[in-house]
């Protein structure tokens, strides 16, 4: 990742982006499960396929203008190959297919990887050549991936898939602003990587991994589930939460764009994200399963929560009152 984002020459961003995906994949197959090697093929060979198309975009932008250095990406071909490249790593729609099937084949924390770190290099990328992209097939595919993850989302049971749809949504967001205000971007970007891992981390704690399992997980520690309920309505961008501002921010300065209409259709599809969240939130902290057995005892016998957890989760509530000093700078 640091080669990557510290790189101003081609050939060692692509580099890095190769070192990350060599890295990443004993740790998506380490289970030894079929699902698991199932999941680790298809991040490499997509992932491999990504690496290629961006090779071959700044191979073309070299031939043409003879500049390997990032942030002189001009050629047109060039600039349209790697947005289709960065895309296809990210998983914007219509690259998105791997991504659902990845993070459902993966352990929880691999899956947190894969969620947050495993897309800052991508990112990083989009941030540098952000004047050189092309702006209208990356709004077609910011719209449809907010679309999409959304759709996607609202027939799922198993939450390593919601929470991989919940990705695709939320980089709809990021990149529909990324050329008129990159910082933006990356401001959504950390408190989307907060949210989730809080999210990621309690679900590891409470080892739940589908719905029916989340109904039961309140028994085993509360205070812990009360957080999950405000971490996914922040991901889901109520406000007064945190994740309600970069939303807000990013409509906002849509609009001063003059870009009325899509901001209002990527603020309709968000609504389509909210139902899920709610769903699990309900799940989490308001369903009871259907069981007689007595519950209530169970927190006592659990072992203490995490520090990791907990240090992410305070981390991430402490942020809630915080967040206007945070964004005043835009």
């Amino acid at each position: 990742t640091t080669i990557t984002i510290s790189s101003n020459h081609w050939m060692m961003a692509w580099t890095g982006l190769e070192i990350n995906t060599l890295a990443i994949l004993p740790l998506i197959s380490k289970p030894h499960h079929p699902r698991a090697i199932e999941a680790a093929t298809k991040y490499f060979l997509v992932q491999a396929a990504a690496s290629t198309l961006l090779l071959f975009s700044c191979t073309t932008n070299a031939l043409f203008t003879g500049q390997w250095d990032i942030t002189q990406l001009t050629h047109p071909i060039s600039c349209l190959l790697l947005t289709t490249a960065i895309s296809m790593k990210l998983g914007l729609v219509p690259f998105h297919f791997w991504f659902p099937e990845v993070l459902q084949g993966s352990p929880l924390t691999t899956g947190l990887l894969l969620a947050t770190a495993m897309k800052f290099p991508p990112i990083t990328l989009f941030l540098l050549t952000s004047p050189s992209l092309n702006y209208t097939l990356l709004t077609i595919m910011a719209i449809a991936s907010a679309a999409l993850g959304g759709w996607a989302g609202l027939n799922q049971t198993q939450i390593r898939k919601i929470l991989a749809f919940s990705s695709i949504s939320h980089l709809g967001w990021m990149t529909i602003i990324i050329i008129y205000n990159p910082k933006l971007t990356l401001i959504t970007f950390y408190l989307y990587c907060m949210m989730t891992a809080a999210i990621f981390l309690t679900l590891k704690t409470t080892k739940s991994l589908k719905l029916s399992s989340i109904m039961a997980a309140w028994t085993k520690i509360p205070s812990l589930n009360a957080i999950l309920m405000l971490a996914l309505l922040s991901l889901a961008g109520l406000p007064p939460l945190t994740g309600f501002l970069p939303k807000w921010l990013i409509i906002q300065e849509l609009t001063k764009q003059e870009m009325t209409s899509t901001a209002t259709i990527i603020a309709l599809l968000s609504l389509l994200g909210l139902f899920f969240y709610l769903r699990l939130a309900y799940c989490a902290t308001i369903t009871l399963p259907p069981n007689s057995a007595n519950y209530m005892k169970q927190w006592q016998t659990n072992k203490p929560v995490n520090t990791l957890t907990t240090t992410f989760i305070t981390l991430t509530i402490t942020l809630l009152p915080l967040s206007p000093m945070i964004f005043s700078i835009f």
